[in-house]
């Protein structure tokens, strides 16, 4: 079974797989940093200075705090924005 695994490892497939959770997990970090950081404060200043942090979604009727901290720990919710 360990030769069997061996051969795969060698022929590059856990090797690729592996390069691309470390690109993507960067690529992520910089998605994070773009949205939070240049593009909502841009639409933030558009909307009149409007705060999205707490804007989200209840996805069931559980959530009914207006704080999506709380609602987060009450149930599922979409929510948008820096947060």
């Amino acid at each position: 079974m360990f030769k069997d695994f061996k051969e795969f490892a060698i022929r590059g497939n856990v090797v690729d797989l592996a390069i691309a959770v470390i690109i993507g997990a960067a690529f992520g970090k910089i998605i994070d940093s773009l949205v939070g950081d240049i593009i909502m404060p841009i639409i933030g200043a558009i909307t009149g200075g409007r705060d999205f942090s707490n804007h989200f979604l209840g996805l069931s009727k559980a959530v009914n705090s207006p704080v999506l901290a709380e609602a987060k720990k009450r149930g599922a919710v979409l929510g948008w924005g820096n947060s």
